[in-house]
């Protein structure tokens, strides 16, 4: 293809370890010694490590940023601790208090509404709860909260309007969308200057691959990662994506789906 779209597909036996081998950009590792794709800014790399399904953590110098932690703790060990945890709505895939308690530590925790009421006390004392459109800051990163939900009349029961959010990070000179469970709503669609982006893909819950296809052309990032989507078949992602935006295909079930 031309431009900058390259498309390269992590076999699902492939461990994590191996990213080197088939990755499209120098892989690095990060001041944390976090590793996994990498992605300039001005200021250093991002570094950026799938965990599974939809859990993710996002490495920029100092910073480690767990985003929807879940599946136990083992999924963590040999990971920096987080610095700061995201977590962007109450389904279990998302947010799961157990593996919160193991790993949070003193870790701030940006999240919902929803999921703030659910946490114990000793894990609010470092929360703060977000509603779409507030933005915040970390440790000198913003943090913008974005509408998270369905939008087709069948599926509105599972991400009702307003009750989660997905999050736009500031890295350096850099814009991070990672969506959340979401179909495309009117603020996705009109997000601009997105260097990365995080679009889920699992019916009935989230999108289809042709409506991520449709928004991924209309705001355009410059790299997207599909995650959170199952069995879906994304070959219509791999044609059907203009050439303005480089296709990033991972192992987000490394422990199979």
């Amino acid at each position: 293809m031309v431009n900058r779209r390259k498309v390269v597909a992590v076999m699902a036996t492939l461990p994590l370890a191996a990213w080197g081998l088939a990755t499209i950009r120098a892989q690095g590792q990060a001041a944390t010694g976090l590793e996994g794709d990498t992605v300039p800014t001005a200021d250093g790399d991002i570094t950026i490590h799938p965990i599974e399904h939809a859990s993710l953590v996002l490495g920029f110098g100092e910073a480690v940023i767990y985003l929807d932690p879940v599946g136990g703790a083992a999924l963590y060990e040999g990971l920096p601790p987080p610095t700061a945890i995201l977590v962007t709505h109450g389904h279990g895939d998302h947010f799961d208090l157990p593996t919160l308690e193991a790993i949070a530590g003193s870790a701030p925790i940006l999240t919902s509404q929803e999921v703030f009421d659910k946490l114990p006390e000793a894990l609010k004392a470092n929360a703060t709860a977000l509603a779409n459109g507030d933005e915040t800051d970390l440790d000198g990163i913003a943090v913008r909260a974005v509408a998270a939900h369905n939008i087709t009349e069948d599926r509105m029961q599972y991400h009702p309007v307003g009750v989660g959010n997905g999050y736009v990070l500031t890295l350096g000179d850099k814009l991070v969308y990672v969506a959340g469970d979401t179909e495309p709503t009117d603020d996705m669609l009109g997000l601009t200057g997105i260097e990365v982006a995080f679009l889920p893909m699992n019916l009935p819950y989230t999108m289809t691959p042709e409506q991520a296809v449709e928004a991924i052309n209309t705001f355009k990032p410059a790299i997207v990662y599909p995650y959170h989507y199952g069995e879906s078949d994304l070959s219509v992602l791999e044609t059907d994506i203009g050439d303005h935006t480089e296709l990033r295909l991972r192992n987000w079930y490394p422990n199979g789906g």
